[in-house]
């Protein structure tokens, strides 16, 4: 009898132990796991704070360089030189778009523009970002680039041009075509027979004049001088 008592207690101590045994080796995994966890989400942010990002366009490049630079943004949102990795890249891309060697971007404050305004949709009577027609871009242009004051139509600032051969052609000239009777639109001489515009089809864009829609409809080239052959100018 004492001997059955004995098993049974045995038996009772033996399954007592198998119950507890499963239940306290998965609770580690849960605490071991949320410990982990919480070491991750502390980790992170001083990661963060120290990651240096590259950006992959040069349009938030400039973007971010007029932002850090207080007196810029207050006096002069285009610089003429600013020598980061940012603007590097911006010479690279408007050396591909224009067809030439990276020094001959060699006016920030120009591509600088550019690139801010680059893709912008049109619309005729636009002069914001939210929409832009091609005689506002390039009053614009000139206002923020060159600090200068021109016209506001297209026929107008024909008007106030110097005529110039496109053989005599420099950065900052207009170039002007008849796109709905007379003088009806207007771009920027860039280089290496390409300008920037405000294109009905696609916003603010870089062409070329050697394309047969241009060229059908080109008129002229006209030079703002004098007083508005300022800085920048090539």
């Amino acid at each position: 009898m004492t001997c059955r008592i004995a098993s049974c207690i045995i038996l009772v101590l033996f399954f007592a132990a198998g119950c507890s045994g499963p239940r306290e080796s998965s609770s580690v995994p849960k605490k071991n796991t949320a410990a982990s966890h919480a070491k991750v989400v502390n980790k992170n942010p001083k990661f963060l704070d120290d990651i240096s990002v590259t950006p992959e366009s040069s349009t938030s490049t400039v973007k971010a360089n007029r932002g850090n630079t207080r007196d810029n943004k207050e006096h002069n949102d285009y610089p003429l030189s600013s020598p980061t990795a940012g603007t590097k890249a911006l010479q690279m891309k408007y050396a591909l778009l224009l067809n030439t060697q990276t020094e001959e971007i060699n006016n920030l404050r120009l591509f600088q523009f550019i690139d801010d305004w680059y893709g912008t949709r049109y619309c005729l009577g636009g002069t914001t970002k939210t929409c832009i027609d091609c005689s506002g871009f390039v009053q614009t242009f000139y206002s923020t680039v060159y600090g200068s004051s021109i016209p506001r139509t297209a026929r107008e600032q024909y008007s106030a041009s110097t005529k110039i051969s496109t053989k005599k052609l420099k950065q900052g000239d207009l170039l002007f075509f008849n796109t709905r009777g007379g003088v009806s639109h207007v771009g920027i001489y860039l280089q290496n027979n390409k300008f920037v515009h405000a294109s009905t089809n696609n916003g603010v864009v870089i062409s070329d004049m050697s394309e047969a829609y241009y060229e059908k409809r080109f008129i002229g080239a006209g030079r703002i001088d004098k007083e508005f052959e300022t800085t920048g100018r090539k």
